[in-house]
């Protein structure tokens, strides 16, 4: 029974990583802002670096299963 809420987590680690990379390298790939009024390489880098950690976050919940 207690495996279901590490797979609940991890797969909404699993799916805000991805989607965050996607939105990231798709505005970039746009030359658009990541984020506004911001410098553009530290909001890359940041939003890069928060969507790796929430799939290394994804997939260790999903190795506790």
């Amino acid at each position: 029974m207690e495996s279901g809420p590490a797979i609940f987590t991890g797969a909404v680690f699993a799916l805000f990583g991805a989607g965050l990379l996607v939105w990231t390298a798709t505005r970039l790939k746009r030359r658009e802002p990541v984020a506004h009024g911001v410098n553009p390489v530290a909001s890359a880098t940041l939003a890069g670096a928060a969507g790796v950690v929430a799939l290394i976050l994804a997939a260790w919940c999903l190795t506790r299963v």
